[in-house]
């Protein structure tokens, strides 16, 4: 069975939508306000918070209202667990190809037992023959 994280699974989709990491991007430099993480998209100011509402529900971002200002902050500890699992991944497929090149490298000198060891086997040899 699949190890199931739906926290985990909120955060990828929340950063599957290119203007949330964007925002995300922006936020990485420090706080921002919501009217400053539209500036640079091409939408509404409402549109922007949803994607925010959808940043802070996944955990990947908090905000906090002063007046009519809300600021939002990035939250590492969730982007770190979204590194984690990526990490995970790339050490498991790191280590299968470092046992594919151990293999290679003990299999380069010796002969390839598909081929033909006796003159004529070979299927080019063949393919003369006929």
């Amino acid at each position: 069975m699949l190890n199931y994280a739906p926290d985990l699974d909120r955060v990828f989709q929340a950063l599957a939508d290119p203007g949330r990491r964007l925002m995300v991007e922006r936020l990485s430099r420090g706080p921002a306000s919501v009217s400053e993480l539209s500036r640079p998209l091409d939408m509404s100011l409402a549109a922007v918070l949803q994607h925010v509402q959808v940043l802070e529900a996944s955990g990947v971002i908090r905000s906090q209202k002063a007046g009519r200002t809300r600021t939002c902050h990035i939250n590492p500890a969730v982007i770190r667990s979204a590194e984690d699992w990526i990490a995970g991944r790339r050490t498991m497929v790191e280590r299968r190809l470092d046992r594919l090149g151990e293999y290679l490298t003990q299999t380069a000198d010796q002969p390839d037992p598909g081929w033909a060891t006796e003159p004529g086997d070979s299927p080019g040899e063949q393919e003369k023959q006929q």
